[in-house]
């Protein structure tokens, strides 16, 4: 039994069992025994792979389409990154910055948002030599009031959520609880939703369907949306999920590359589940701001340019060519991350989103 799982057992004898998002909580961000507290798990030696640390082209792309997006609405802003994990993505789109304009490193601000100790001394060692001046923050409330271009990739999956499932005659939390056998297993709460929250066909959904409803991610992109509003600028997401409110379990944990259970050993695997992008996009334009139509990554990377970045990649270095065709795949490929992952912007109502077209 792990010190983590001894401290939510006896937290269930206590107060009874917990949502699924209080689980979650406790095994990411626990400060003694949390998934995120204790390791660095982005990597071939964690637990998971992104798409920054697939390729160097992943980096770059979004560094054009910034700056490009920066320049063509007249602003100036600010670059942002929330949750940049090792700082894989920062450092090639400062890099990149560089290359297409070097008077950014006298120019451009820079600021991180990372709330894990850990992961923040890797992202500083990772961009000394940047020539880049970088601030770090711990929430958002600390950026300072001006335009931003924010940047997120795989932010949300990280956030908890809650689960309902449906009975015959309600749907009830699903919680976290010891059973009679002593082990930590799932149950169904009394606790009900609001049935305005459910999706359209809730009522013809079986018994034992789940839906699973996110408020802290809701709340944080209403946050950043509040920003953007004030100060102006936008923002682009990256995160696997659907585009349209779904029902089904998609909850799950990840540990040392392969599905784990998501009850064993907590605080040493990854908990994740699918980000509902239809309820981010009406979360941000509830807070005033503008959202774009949601796009695959595969999509979005290929009208970019991210093709021709490849072909011109290995043309310049033959010995990556067989790597750079393996990234590629990976990053745009419907049978890869290409269409389990989407594309969000959204932006200041003065402000337009290359590649990207604003939702009607």
């Amino acid at each position: 039994m792990t010190p983590l799982e001894a401290k939510i057992r006896r937290q269930i004898e206590l107060a009874g069992p917990m949502s699924v998002a209080e689980y979650w909580t406790h095994c990411l961000f626990d400060p003694k025994h949390g998934y995120y507290t204790t390791r660095v798990p982005i990597g071939a030696a964690g637990d998971f792979t992104t798409a920054p640390e697939i390729s160097q082209m992943f980096g770059e792309m979004l560094a054009a389409w910034w700056l490009a997006t920066a320049r063509q609405n007249g602003i100036e802003p600010a670059l942002v990154e929330i949750g940049p994990g090792r700082g894989t993505l920062m450092a090639d789109m400062l890099r990149t910055l560089g290359k297409l304009d070097p008077s950014l490193k006298q120019s451009l601000a820079v600021h991180m948002v990372e709330v894990s100790p850990r992961l923040t001394a890797m992202q500083q060692e990772k961009l000394a030599g940047s020539g880049f001046q970088v601030a770090w923050h711990e929430t958002i409330a600390t950026l300072p009031k001006t335009p931003v271009g924010i940047i997120a990739n795989e932010l949300f999956d990280a956030m908890p959520i809650r689960q309902f499932i449906k009975s015959a005659t309600d749907w009830n939390e699903v919680t976290v609880t010891v059973s009679e056998a002593g082990e930590l297993g799932f149950a169904a709460s009394p606790a009900s939703l609001d049935s305005a929250i459910l999706p359209k066909g809730h009522e013809t959904q079986p018994v034992d369907a789940l839906f699973e409803f996110a408020p802290a991610r809701e709340a944080l992109m209403q946050e950043l949306a509040h920003h953007i509003r004030e100060t102006g600028g936008f923002g682009l997401f990256i995160d696997y999920g659907h585009s349209v409110p779904a029902f089904g379990d998609t909850l799950q944990a990840l540990k040392d590359h392969a599905y784990a259970n998501v009850l064993e050993n907590p605080g040493e695997a990854d908990i994740t589940s699918h980000v509902d992008f239809a309820n981010l996009a009406k979360a941000a334009i509830i807070s005033g701001v503008n959202a774009s139509q949601i796009i695959t990554q595969g999509e979005f990377l290929t009208r970019i340019g991210i093709v021709e970045r490849a072909t011109r990649l290995a043309h310049s270095q033959p010995q990556l060519h067989d790597s750079v065709e393996t990234a590629i795949d990976r990053l745009v490929s419907p049978t890869q991350m290409g269409s389990l992952f989407k594309v969000l912007g959204i932006a200041h109502p003065s402000v337009t989103l290359s590649a990207l077209q604003m939702a009607g």
